[in-house]
């Protein structure tokens, strides 16, 4: 058999464009060439292309997500390897599209990246199943807002977020009643959804799972030690932080937090590699988030729990690829 054409999507429309391109490369270098042809696409709010080696950017066709080569020839992926954070390939855009077009996809299907991209819906779907959450408020825009009444639910410190964002784009921590209205402002630049959680006190950590095969595996666990007051985007992006893997936690708090990501994976129906976020208070995980599309850069916490877990990239990408193509 002749090697599977992959395109890898990075770009998007949000402010984590950058990140999801330096992703995208990581995926492109580390993908297996004697397997497959491997295509970067930029998709981008000024036009989707196919970028070649020297530059050349190859227009892709929208009908059909085809595009030419070096060698004009028309190209239709045989599945397509999905980093793009934020809007529109981890909030289910993209996914429904390339359903539509039959093209197989590594990342969550559309409804489950939608969801899981909202965080208030997440939330609330869980909090049905018995995964323990932080205290939250949420505010849209336009609506009056009654600081006295978030104090009330959430307490102080709390953190305000955008609801549909990722990258700690527009988050804050607050730790005064004073605070509360211009750091609503801050996450109304990102999204016209907030939510407003309760600061939890306890041992941040961050777990990788995937599915091979039937097989639902988490990965090593990562601690997060943030030199700034939470984890913002300088703690992620800018070294200024440490990801400790292995975490510095118990056995017992290591096999909890782990079978928790693992069930709300299930729970959720995800496929592809989701990492979900906890904080850890008084030995219990309490759910923060799930990303559909975690960062995959150099930088980024799954591939240092792939490293841990005795895992190269190329091996990992290509059991994400052969999940979506046998």
């Amino acid at each position: 058999m002749g090697k599977k054409n992959i395109a890898v999507a990075m770009g998007g429309y949000s402010s984590e464009f950058e990140i999801s391109i330096k992703s995208g490369g990581v995926v492109c270098e580390s993908l297996d060439k004697n397997k497959y042809n491997v295509y970067p696409i930029h998709i981008l709010e000024s036009g989707w292309y196919y970028v070649a080696e020297n530059g050349t950017k190859y227009p892709v066709n929208k009908a059909d997500f085809s595009f030419e080569n070096d060698s004009e020839t028309s190209i239709v992926p045989d599945a397509v390897f999905n980093t793009i954070h934020g809007t529109p390939g981890e909030d289910g855009y993209l996914q429904a599209y390339w359903d539509l077009l039959g093209i197989p996809h590594t990342s969550a299907d559309y409804y489950q990246a939608a969801l899981s991209f909202n965080k208030r819906d997440c939330l609330s779907v869980l909090k049905n199943f018995g995964v323990l959450c932080a205290n939250s408020y949420y505010v849209n825009k336009g609506t009056d807002i009654n600081v006295e009444e978030i104090v009330r639910i959430t307490g102080l410190p709390c953190f305000v977020k955008p609801n549909r964002s990722g990258s700690s784009f527009g988050i804050s921590k607050v730790n005064e009643m004073s605070g509360i209205l211009p750091a609503i402002e801050k996450a109304f630049s990102e999204d016209t959804e907030i939510i407003i959680e309760t600061a939890l006190v306890g041992v941040e950590v961050s777990v990788g799972v995937y599915k091979d095969g039937n097989e639902i595996i988490a990965l090593p666990v990562t601690e997060i030690v943030s030199e700034n007051e939470f984890f913002d985007y300088e703690a992620k992006y800018l070294g200024q932080s440490q990801e400790i893997t292995p975490a510095r936690i118990s056995d017992k708090e290591t096999d909890v937090v782990k079978k928790e990501a693992v069930r709300i994976y299930k729970l959720l129906k995800m496929k592809g590699i989701a990492r979900s976020e906890f904080i850890i208070e008084k030995g219990k995980p309490y759910f923060i988030e799930t990303n559909t599309n975690p960062g995959l850069s150099t930088e980024s916490i799954v591939p240092k729990q792939v490293r841990e877990a005795g895992m190269t990239l190329t091996q990992f990408f290509d059991i994400l690829i052969q999940n979506v193509i046998n």
